[in-house]
């Protein structure tokens, strides 16, 4: 039982810290908005209680001496996964208040960049807010506002890894992953009864070349917005 909950838990923070990191990506686009800067802010919070959620159940069945070796085995490989889904969160917020102070809505500084990104990120949010439509209720200043709260937050998700390395003592190195690199992509999975939906990017496989030329035409995207954050 311990096992399924701790996955199920798992599941839920992944998946929004993708949907987290899905807004990311549209911060300083023409896709920027008010609404999008609030959505943000909901997701981060929302995958920052999962985490307490994971850590805690996890730190509470790894000091449990009575346990299998197998079982063990086990917790410690979603330990590693659940360290993993942290430091991706860092960074990610990391790259929101980077990107949120280069960017600044009600008062801008810079154009934003033309990236080809176009309609709301509402579907996106929805799907990390386990909600049918999103709810806006933030003051036109939270583009900037937000930017505080935001760098406390990192250091707190930094502490708090910090505080986890020294509670439990798992050496990823050791652990042994239980599928090949990459095979959670060649998979089809479903939702489930997870809580929050997977984000989709092509509704389906691409045809002869396609593939290859939408990976031209992305690539090429991301590098022109580097190109412009540089200069």
């Amino acid at each position: 039982m311990g096992k399924e909950e701790c996955k199920t838990m798992l599941d839920a923070l992944n998946k929004v810290t993708a949907c987290y990191r899905h807004l990311v990506i549209a911060l300083g686009s023409t896709s920027d908005s008010q609404n999008l800067r609030e959505e943000l802010k909901k997701t981060r919070k929302k995958a920052q209680e999962l985490a307490v959620a994971n850590r805690t159940k996890l730190t509470t069945l790894l000091k449990d001496k009575t346990i299998s070796k197998e079982d063990r085995a086990e917790y410690e490989r979603l330990w590693v996964l659940f360290s993993s889904s942290m430091e991706l969160l860092e960074v990610d917020m990391k790259r929101s208040l980077e990107i949120g102070q280069d960017f600044p809505l009600k008062v801008p500084t810079r154009h934003l960049i033309q990236t080809g990104m176009t309609g709301s990120t509402n579907a996106v949010a929805a799907r990390a807010m386990s909600v049918q439509n999103m709810k806006y209720e933030a003051d036109s200043n939270i583009d900037t506002a937000d930017l505080r709260d935001l760098q406390t937050e990192i250091t707190q998700v930094s502490q708090m890894m910090e505080e986890m390395e020294m509670k439990v003592q798992v050496a990823p190195w050791a652990v042994v992953a239980k599928q090949e690199a990459g095979a959670e992509l060649k998979s089809n999975m479903s939702v489930g009864n997870s809580s929050v939906g997977v984000i989709s990017i092509c509704e389906e496989e691409p045809k002869d070349d396609e593939g290859g030329e939408f990976s031209k035409v992305l690539f090429v995207m991301i590098l022109k917005r580097e190109a412009a954050w540089d200069k």
